[in-house]
């Protein structure tokens, strides 16, 4: 009797048998890359020792770095406080120059930091520079590229292929305005960096305090509209590719937004590509707060000005953070109480589907991505390195393990399921569902 078979002479069920063998697909998943910006300990170095040793503070920070478990940094500079144009008295969240660069950077400095790198076993991710790059007075904003060019030197001298900072906000113009300068005095600092082999990431926060105005959005790439707006504006120029976004889920909570819908209307819109890198910070909104003043924060009464100008006195001059402070807190990831109800309303950040939903909706390569720990959480921040480190420990570890739950539920669902035709349970968290 003769068996009916394939055209190779195989039973029906033994060709199904060898397709289902040949589309096993591997467990593999791919975390992403640990980096902590080092404004997370500012003050690590006191400012006596290290103004006068300038690459101490990176070397006292590659050893901390160690300590906390972190295999990466992000390299914090930052104006002198001699140099500074707003007083740290004013600011939310103290910046931090580690990264000292009153003097360029040289070829014997960066061979000291390498050094030092090389014999604690810590990474650079990337440098970071965050200031106004749009400020209205023109001797500022001229010392704010200065310093800017100097971080894009020390960047190729160290060997890394990103700088992150802001774009900013003149905000003595409207924001078409605001596009007009982008063009004006941006696109050159893009031109630096294109012929530095560099890409700038731009963090998204708006900035809301940044000056006592009542302008919420101090910083024009601070949503998806901008960004793609800038970038075509890039594109013009022949630098769309050095422009990047460096993507804060913290600030996206901020405005009501949820990362998974972002991420997706970024696809929708063929701007999948955009982000870069990740810091890793969120923001736990404050429900009371909310009732009482609503996403636009403290309009009124905040003890940052005199009438109709801004107050003197810089410490005064923080209240206008009020904006945000009424409503939100910064968070360090593994802080906050896990609430799943917040989640749903996008009052703090779901991490894990953060995670994964970068993986389903961005055009980026995990591996080769970094998340970099951003700790601005008020009450944590303690400049005593015994006290702090086991508290960043404990956030990196957090990130890490949350990031390869992630990367485990990727690969599963989306390698090994989908290579043999096994369905995902469930439907999940739904971009844009309200």
């Amino acid at each position: 009797m003769r068996i009916e078979g394939t055209e190779h002479g195989m039973s029906k069920e033994q060709g199904s048998s060898q397709a289902a063998r040949t589309a096993v697909a591997a467990f593999h998943p791919r975390p992403m890359k640990l980096s902590i910006l080092t404004a997370a300990l500012q003050e690590l170095t006191p400012r006596a020792r290290r103004d006068a040793d300038p690459d101490l503070a990176i070397e006292e920070w590659l050893e901390f770095a160690v300590q906390i478990g972190a295999p990466h940094i992000e390299l914090s500079a930052a104006l002198h406080p001699t140099e500074s144009d707003v007083p740290a008295a004013a600011l939310l969240d103290p910046v931090a120059n580690t990264l000292d660069l009153r003097a360029p950077f040289s070829e014997a400095r960066a061979a000291r930091v390498r050094r030092a790198m090389q014999s604690t076993g810590v990474g650079l991710s990337d440098l970071a520079y965050f200031d106004n790059m749009l400020a209205a007075e023109e001797s500022a904003r001229r010392r704010k590229h200065a310093l800017m060019l100097r971080v894009f030197d020390a960047a190729v001298l160290l060997g890394t292929d990103a700088v992150t900072g802001f774009v900013g906000r003149n905000p003595q113009l409207g924001m078409d305005a605001n596009l007009t300068m982008f063009e004006e005095v941006f696109i050159p600092l893009l031109k630096e960096a294109k012929a530095r082999g560099l890409t700038f990431r731009v963090e998204q926060c708006p900035m809301p305090g940044w000056n006592a105005s009542d302008s919420w959005h101090n910083n024009i790439a601070y949503a998806p509209g901008p960004w793609i707006a800038l970038h075509r504006i890039c594109e013009r120029h022949g630098v769309g590719d050095q422009f990047r976004i460096h993507y804060d889920p913290s600030h996206a909570i901020l405005m009501g937004q949820d990362s998974r819908s972002l991420f997706q209307y970024l696809k929708d819109a063929g701007y999948d590509f955009l982000i870069g890198g990740f810091h890793v910070k969120g923001q736990v909104i404050d429900a009371r707060g909310i009732s009482a003043w609503g996403y636009g924060g403290q309009t009124m009464q905040r003890g940052d000005r005199d009438g109709d100008r801004p107050r003197a006195d810089p410490s005064a001059q923080q209240h206008a953070w009020k904006k945000q402070t009424v409503f939100a807190e910064h968070e360090l990831p593994g802080t906050a109480r896990h609430d799943p109800l917040a989640y749903l309303q996008n009052r703090s950040v779901d991490w894990l589907d953060h995670q994964l939903a970068a993986r389903e909706l961005l055009r980026l390569e995990p591996a080769d991505t970094f998340l970099v720990v951003e700790h601005e959480y008020p009450q944590a921040r303690i400049q005593d390195k015994a006290r702090l480190a086991p508290i960043l420990a404990g956030s990196l570890a957090f990130t890490r393990a949350i990031d390869q739950a992630a990367a485990a539920m990727y690969a599963l669902q989306h390698e090994v399921l989908r290579a043999q035709g096994i369905p995902v349970q469930g439907f999940g968290r739904e971009a844009y569902r309200s």
